[in-house]
């Protein structure tokens, strides 16, 4: 276990230095007149432009600026933003969407695991009947009508029949949060549904299930003890990544109900060229789900010893 943990770290941290420095590299080859506003650009002469850009360090050579880019980020300064909220920490930008989209996105995780794992187990307890064809209708109908179409609808029945916000509102939190959340739980659901229908009807077929019920056990303590429990391990392994990536957001309900969290963020940083808020997002996420996929091993192991991380050798996976 523990040879395990330090060749992953060792994995992750080389993997998220890789992305970073690739990411860095490209940023750095954009002509150097996005490093300014559009006002910069009509007010400054050539000389001024030169003059900023010597002392942001952005002439000196790109080994130079990539060292003291890492420098800077070992002591914690991630800079500032230049176009999205010109210069104002990134940091700053950052915290006041995250805790936003992380709210969302967790009670959405929540819902979809209730929700999601128990439609599962009762089509799988009710194979081929009335509520399994019922939750693969569902599935096909989430997976084949395109995200916008189904957000339609629920905006439409949320708002004019529930008499629901339809856009997020931070003075009406609480009610403008239901139809983001519900969008966002939509996939899950049937996602989380899908894989545990599937898990325990294999489950059910093995043999040991037909001991036990040689045995005499009941077919509760079969479906809690056994099948619901081996089904829950693959599922398990994506958990952890699925919690950590709520901070992430989501671009498009995000931008559809016009949530004010990290989902647009991105792509926002991207098309108005803010450099150094795209670097830091790259190294949020490379983090979030490099750890997710760690902790998903882990989790796994624990709800199922009979998983080992390490190899007949002793070495690790």
């Amino acid at each position: 276990m523990f040879k395990y943990t330090v060749k992953r770290l060792l994995q992750s941290v080389v993997t998220v230095l890789t992305v970073v420095t690739i990411v860095f590299l490209l940023l750095r080859m954009l002509p150097t007149d996005y490093y300014f506003t559009e006002d910069q650009l009509m007010k400054f002469s050539e000389q001024q432009r030169t003059e900023q850009l010597e002392a942001a360090g952005l002439l000196d050579p790109v080994p130079e600026q990539l060292f003291r880019f890492y420098g800077q980020l070992i002591q914690g300064d991630l800079g500032e933003s230049r176009r999205i909220q010109n210069g104002v920490p990134v940091t700053d930008v950052i915290s006041k969407k995250f805790g936003i989209s992380m709210q969302l996105g967790l009670i959405s995780v929540a819902i979809s695991l209730v929700v999601g794992v128990g439609m599962g187990v009762m089509q799988a307890k009710h194979k081929d009947r009335i509520l399994d064809y019922t939750g693969t209708a569902y599935t096909v109908f989430v997976n084949a009508v395109p995200p916008l179409v189904s957000y339609s609808l629920i905006l439409l029945f949320g708002s004019r029949i529930l008499g629901l916000p339809s856009m997020y509102s931070s003075r009406n939190a609480g009610a403008s949060s239901i139809l983001p959340i519900v969008c966002l739980s939509l996939s899950s659901i049937a996602w989380y549904a899908l894989w545990t229908r599937r898990y325990m009807i294999d489950e059910l077929n093995k043999d040991y299930i037909k001991l036990a019920r040689v045995k005499g056990m009941s077919n509760k303590e079969i479906m809690v003890k056994h099948v619901l429990r081996n089904a829950f391990v693959p599922l398990a392994q994506y958990l952890p990544a699925s919690l950590l990536l709520t901070i992430s957001g989501s671009l498009l309900a995000e931008r559809f109900f016009s949530v004010p969290g990290m989902g647009p963020l991105m792509t926002d940083a991207i098309s108005r060229y803010d450099t150094n808020i795209v670097q830091v997002l790259v190294i949020l996420y490379a983090a979030l789900g490099i750890i997710g996929v760690f902790l998903g091993d882990i989790l796994m192991m624990i709800i199922d010893p009979r998983i080992t991380l390490i190899d007949k050798e002793g070495g690790a996976r």
